[in-house]
């Protein structure tokens, strides 16, 4: 659904990141979340380069993105924004009880399980790159991302999606999750896990909620995107 300035419900996001970092803020998952379900939702831009508003502490406590607010509900977390949002949404979150508690417990995998460890690896890479002791924990990360991967891989076999053939809020977190491991070489050892998530993002919902983040970013003066 297109972003729509009146819509009741409303996300947060950054008015620009640096590059390598655009395609990946984590209002995409609500975004994609949103595509999915069939909602228009309006977005309140916040400079990440300045301090937040002192009123932004309100809505996430943490000052990040994204919070989300509605008419009910305020809320701050991509997975509790995503499970929200997915509520009503049979794609998000099945009505037979099982699969709904089966597609929430890999959404809090992605998040659990998986992400603390490749943030881990985007701090060595990007945040702390030069600094002395990412020498020694580089090697001890990748290690366990690939022991993780290799786990997920034998979840996954041959199924289209996590849960069998049904795309759910699970995979949509998962492959956000990912999708932070691309030129990692990392993924690429699991054919079944590459092209887990190449059909993950070539769903429609989520080339429409990543090119809606694209659009938001604002151009800066000598700096590329």
């Amino acid at each position: 659904m297109p972003v729509d300035s009146n819509a009741s419900v409303r996300i947060s996001a950054f008015n620009w990141v640096p590059p390598f970092a655009q395609g990946h803020v984590r209002d995409l998952r609500p975004r994609w979340a949103f595509e999915e379900a069939g909602i228009s939702y309006a977005v309140r831009k916040l400079d990440a380069t300045t301090g937040r508003p002192a009123e932004y502490y309100e809505e996430q406590p943490f000052g990040q993105v994204p919070s989300y607010h509605d008419e009910a509900v305020s809320l701050f977390e991509s997975g509790a924004i995503v499970l929200h949002i997915g509520r009503d949404c049979d794609t998000l979150l099945p009505r037979d009880a099982a699969a709904r508690a089966r597609a929430t417990a890999w959404l809090i995998a992605a998040l659990n399980s998986i992400e603390p460890y490749v943030m881990q690896l985007a701090t060595i890479d990007i945040f702390a790159a030069g600094e002395e002791w990412t020498k020694q924990r580089r090697p001890q990360v990748v290690e366990l991302i690939g022991q993780r991967l290799s786990r997920l891989a034998d979840a996954l076999g041959d199924k289209t999606y996590l849960d069998g053939d049904a795309f759910t809020a699970g995979d949509l977190m998962m492959t956000s999750v990912l999708r932070s491991l691309e030129s990692k070489d990392l993924l690429e050892r699991h054919p079944n896990l590459m092209a887990y998530k190449m059909r993950c993002e070539a769903r429609p919902a989520f080339r429409a909620a990543l090119a809606a983040q694209i659009a938001d970013f604002e151009k800066r003066e000598g700096l590329s995107g």
